[in-house]
Order: C-alpha cells, then sequence, then structure tokens
C-alpha cells in the first residue's frame, strides 16, 4: 500500500462529517479520508471499513463505465497508529469548477427548501437553464442504479453536482464520488462471520436510498422491482449489461488490504442485488 504519511499537506478545505487532510501525491491532490473516529468508539479494534467502502465503490463506478473519481488505497501513521485511508483524486482545478446539486437546489427556487425528497429534486433539475435535463435524468437514475447495487445510503444533495469547464463553459454531470457509505461500513469482520444467508439476504433487500418519496426513504431494491418509474426502468435497461460482475468480483479479490471474510461478503451482497437488478432487466425487455 501506498505510504502517505510522509505526503505534503496543505489546508482541508474539503466538507463532511469524517476526518479528512488535503495531501499532495506524486504532484496530485487528493482529499485522503481517515477511519470515522465515531464508529472507533468503545471499539478495541482499528476501524477501517469506510476507506474500503469508498475505494470499492468507485470503482464498481468506474467497472461500469461511469466516469469516477479516481481512489488509491494507502495508509497513514496518525498519534502512533497505522490507519488504512482512502486517498481521493481533486479533479477540480482553476478551469474545472464542482457545483454540487445542493448549491443547484438553492438557486432554482429560493422561497422552497430542497432536501432529497425525489419529486424536488426532479423539479429543481428540470427548471434549471444551465444543464442538459434530458442527459442530467439519466446519468440521476443510473448512479441511482449504481448506488442501489452497492447499497450507499447516503447519496445526499452535497455529493453529486455539475462540472463546469470556464473555458468552453460546457457544463457536464460531474464524476461520482463520495462512496464511503456504501456497503455496510459499520460492520466488522467479526460480526460478518456471524451473518448467514437469510439474513444476508436482508442486508441486501432491506437497503434505503437517502433520496425519499412521499417523505419516506426509498428501499432501492423495491423500488427498482416494482417498474414504476419509466426513467428508473430505462436506466436498467441502458446499464444493466455493463454491470460484470465478473470483473467486480476479481477487482475485490485482488485488494491485498483485505480480509477474506469482508471480500466475501461484498461479493455476495452485490451478487444478491445484481439477481434482483436482473430479474427486472429480464422483464423489461420483454414488455
Amino acid at each position: 500500500m501506498i505510504d502517505f504519511t510522509n505526503a505534503i499537506e496543505e489546508f482541508n478545505t474539503y466538507k463532511g462529517s469524517e476526518k479528512k487532510k488535503t495531501l499532495i501525491y506524486d504532484n496530485k491532490k487528493y482529499l485522503v479520508k481517515f477511519p470515522d473516529p465515531v464508529r472507533e468508539k468503545n471499539k478495541n479494534i482499528s476501524y477501517i471499513n469506510n476507506a474500503f467502502s469508498e475505494y470499492v465503490g468507485s470503482n464498481i463506478f468506474k467497472i461500469v463505465g461511469f466516469k469516477t473519481q479516481n481512489t488509491l488505497l494507502g495508509k497513514y501513521e496518525y498519534n502512533g497508529k497505522e490507519k488504512v485511508v482512502c486517498a481521493c483524486e481533486d479533479f477540480t482545478n482553476y478551469n474545472h469548477i464542482l457545483y454540487e446539486f445542493e448549491n443547484l437546489a438553492l438557486s432554482t427556487n429560493p422561497d422552497k427548501k430542497i432536501e432529497t425528497d425525489l419529486d424536488d429534486i426532479m423539479e429543481v433539475i428540470e427548471a434549471c437553464k444551465m444543464i442538459d435535463v434530458s442527459e442530467t435524468k439519466e446519468k440521476f437514475w443510473e448512479m441511482f442504479l449504481i448506488d442501489s447495487l452497492i447499497g450507499n445510503t447516503d447519496r445526499h444533495n452535497g455529493n453529486w453536482g455539475f462540472l463546469l469547464n470556464k473555458d468552453t463553459g460546457k457544463v457536464e454531470f460531474s464524476p461520482i464520488y463520495d462512496c464511503g457509505s456504501a456497503l455496510n461500513p459499520m460492520l466488522e469482520d467479526e460480526e460478518i462471520e456471524k451473518i448467514n444467508l437469510v439474513e444476508l439476504k436482508n442486508l441486501a433487500i432491506n437497503c434505503y436510498s437517502c433520496l425519499k418519496e412521499n417523505g419516506k426513504k426509498i428501499n432501492y431494491m423495491t423500488y427498482i422491482k416494482q417498474m414504476k418509474n419509466e426513467e428508473c426502468n430505462q436506466a436498467v435497461k441502458r446499464i444493466f449489461l455493463n454491470i460484470n460482475i465478473d470483473e467486480i468480483n476479481k477487482f475485490i479479490d485482488s485488494i491485498e488490504c483485505m480480509s477474506k471474510i469482508r471480500k466475501e461478503f461484498y461479493k455476495d451482497i452485490i451478487t444478491q442485488r445484481y439477481e434482483i437488478i436482473r430479474e427486472v432487466y429480464d422483464v423489461l425487455l420483454k414488455s
């Protein structure tokens, strides 16, 4: 693994609840995420799960074909302890500016507070004159689909958005970033080892997005299986064949610093969700 301990540190300007540093490594700027100290409380082992979640989740998006933030797993010695961290390459610069969706929501309708209700999000997208509405909706639902595959419970309005090219004025859907809440980061290996098949299926199915419909969080698998949203259905039809489950499994197996128990858990829970999406895809093709 890469050792980031002696990398050049800059003042941190990134938002979010996790402990983080801004480091320069190999002449590139990285947001380096540390294990969540809240999750370490009252635990006698080092917490590294959100680093794995970030790294695996981001790379699954990349495998499917999304423009995605580059991520690196590494280590960092902090307060006498070695931590496993995930370094996320900054894809912005002077000419490329990130505008998160929450900022777009604030400017679109100043009289209404926009949170994560699906209708409100669609309303903001449709009202914005600076973006390609059709393309944005397609990308949004494709992102929703892969978030469902990895079980991302925190795709809120502050961790997706648009990238503005100042030279050309072009605005496009930003690379995918911030996948640290995917793949059950709260579960330690000792807990995973005790999970039986029924419990695994329940974890796979009972996973909720932070997106809401009628004030209630959306259950990913239930929502996709209902096939009531045509834009979501079309995303399934466009994206499903790009989900190469063998390549995903091979990638997970290649991560040297991850335990075999966690690797098997990741592969199993992703496969459970993949099979549900495959069934929906098959039905949609026949309809």
